[in-house]
């Protein structure tokens, strides 16, 4: 297929504003070595739509508290089937406003597949046999407001419904103040001899925890603010707050319990929109959503109540998670609350429960892969960081001195000073004369640029192989055989190449929607008997006792299922398999 370059100049928004950089182009192919804000996102998502009409349509899944849409770009060929037709693979990133590579990841994914397709044989098939719907950005108004405001590399993760966080009768009155106007919110410190800080003694940039009995130097006093609101305190009640992932309808629980939860289940206007998108493409069997931290393929459950998954899930999420682990070295493959936390009302665990998906949620940056030593250096500071550690009694990275400088030292000669603000007399109106700067929004929860397309590339990638791992079905006769007396014995063979089953057997157990069915029918045709095979050697078959023409049954990964069926007449005698995720098949044989 020919390659495009279409290139859309933007004038609505710039990759890094707060560096005041020029506006960049978007183009097809797309290009990963810098952040798209939400407009260039949108208009990317546009391009790669224009640019392959045959393998795509964007709709409009919903529009976000502050009016701005959010789009699903789904890539199919129709030539090959329908959507409904084939394994649905659904990816989102960007729930979060602040976690802005999540929603690179699954932009990258859409560039990948359709630039691609008819170059590369292994992506040609796999969009020629599965269908893909990509939503990029979840939360609009947090990705742009990320971009278009001063913040810390935390803020804008919320939904934007107005919220009185601090209970004083007013909403979002006191958001963090950018004080010395250059685009960031950082740390504000006062010098205090009662202070919890010391400097570095080796990088006067850095603060190191005083030890008992110590005199201190530096008091830290939050992010850069000052009481807007006269309460007596400072950044207390900035927007929202509402977590888009914590606001879905399978295990919320109320604010008490889970914060950011909001007043009840979707009350956030793109989760409910999301959720309704998502249920009317039951075909999904798959569904990864991007988030920006740690290094981590999470499967569920997301809280220990739920209770494990049955043994033939957790088999199919070892594989993938495993393989996962592979792609991106350095990830882990964790269970969510047992290795991580338990969380409820989240995305992941309602696709799960509510829809018999498969789901991951991948975390996305290592701070430990802003790496500036040699392999002798790397070893001396893993056994310093486990002595810190050690002595310390437990881990805070505010105190893993090591990694801290040579995340300063990655910021100077990697960034070229980028990522970390020189500290910077400012006088307060509250404090007095106190000091600003610290790490910047755009470090921290983000890769540099230049490390972007390895990052987007390995976690596609791992997307990729579970897209390759969908239920891929075979119908097969393997045997017709005249029995006397009118009647023949056929036998079918349902065999599945993929790694995941044709349906959940938490979707079994849970009764979401019908198992698979395989039918028999025909004209003059009756079948007297019909049930699965356990040992076709010992001819051992479970047969079922009424409507024997209808079977009930569900494909494993990398498995088979067998029937055998006692038919009477004569004539043509078609063979129908039909699945949720898998499809649907026939064959039509003639019996004499």
């Amino acid at each position: 297929m020919k390659r495009f370059s279409i290139v859309l100049i933007l004038l609505c928004g710039l990759a890094l504003p707060a560096a005041g950089r020029p506006a960049q182009l978007v183009r097809v192919p797309l290009s990963f070595d810098f952040y798209y804000t939400y407009d260039m996102m949108v208009e990317a998502m546009h391009a790669l739509h224009k640019a392959y009409p045959g393998l795509t349509h964007l709709d409009l899944v919903g529009k976000s508290e502050e009016g701005r849409p959010v789009y699903c770009l789904t890539v199919n060929n129709p030539k090959t089937g329908a959507e409904a037709a084939k394994p649905g693979i659904y990816v989102d990133g960007n729930i979060h406003g602040n976690e802005i590579q999540a929603g690179e990841v699954a932009l990258y994914l859409l560039q990948y597949l359709l630039g691609e397709y008819g170059q590369n044989s292994e992506i040609t098939k796999l969009v020629d046999s599965r269908c893909f719907y990509v939503i990029p950005v979840v939360n609009a108004d947090g990705r742009f407001h990320f971009f278009a405001d001063a913040n810390t590399p935390s803020d804008n993760r919320s939904l934007r419904i107005p919220h009185d966080d601090d209970h004083d009768g007013l909403v979002d009155e006191d958001f963090p103040d950018d004080l010395d106007k250059d685009g960031n919110i950082c740390q504000m410190r006062k010098r205090d001899p009662f202070g919890n800080f010391k400097t570095d003694p080796d990088d006067a940039r850095l603060l190191v925890r005083i030890k008992p009995g110590e005199k201190g130097e530096w008091a830290l006093l939050g992010d850069e603010g000052i009481d807007n609101d006269g309460d007596g305190k400072i950044n207390e009640d900035a927007e929202g707050y509402l977590d888009g992932n914590r606001n879905w309808g399978f295990d919320w629980m109320p604010e008490y319990v889970e914060s950011g939860a909001g007043e009840y289940p979707f009350s956030g206007a793109i989760t409910k929109a999301l959720s309704a998108f998502i249920e009317q493409r039951p075909n999904i069997c798959i569904g990864w959503t991007f988030h920006n931290s740690g290094g981590m393929y999470l499967r569920g459950p997301s809280s220990k109540a739920q209770g494990e998954y049955p043994r033939q899930d957790i088999a199919v999420y070892d594989y993938l998670g495993q393989q996962a682990e592979r792609i991106t070295p350095g990830y882990r493959y964790m269970i969510s609350w047992k290795d991580l936390y338990p969380t409820y009302g989240d995305s992941l665990e309602w696709l799960v429960m509510t829809q018999g998906a498969y789901g991951f949620v991948g975390e996305l940056f290592q701070n430990k892969t802003e790496r500036f030593a040699s392999i002798k250096e790397s070893a001396g500071e893993k056994k310093a960081e486990a002595k810190e550690e050690d002595e310390e009694g437990g881990y805070d990275f505010r105190q893993n001195r090591a990694l801290e400088k040579e995340r300063i030292r990655f910021n100077d000669h990697l960034t070229q000073g980028e990522l970390y603000k020189p500290w910077r007399e400012f006088d307060h109106p509250h404090y007095g004369k106190i000091e600003i700067g610290g790490w910047v929004k755009m470090s921290s929860r983000l890769p540099a640029p230049f490390m972007l397309k390895d990052l987007v590339h390995r976690n596609a990638s791992a997307v990729i192989f579970s897209a390759k791992s969908t239920p891929d079905i075979s119908l097969e006769i393997i045997e017709t055989k005249a029995m006397g007396n009118g009647l023949t014995r056929v036998r079918t063979r349902l065999a599945n190449a993929g790694a995941i089953p044709s349906m959940s057997y938490q979707a079994r157990k849970n009764k979401l929607y019908p198992q698979d069915t395989l039918a028999l029918s025909g004209s003059g045709i009756k079948v007297v008997a019909g049930g699965e095979i356990h040992d076709i050697y010992l001819h051992q078959v479970a047969f079922k006792e009424f409507r024997p023409e209808l079977q009930f049954l569900i494909v494993p990964g990398f498995g088979k299922v067998e029937h055998e069926f006692l038919v009477s007449g004569s004539g043509s005698l078609t063979i129908v398999y039909q699945s949720r995720h898998a499809g649907k098949l026939s064959k039509s044989i003639t019996l004499k």
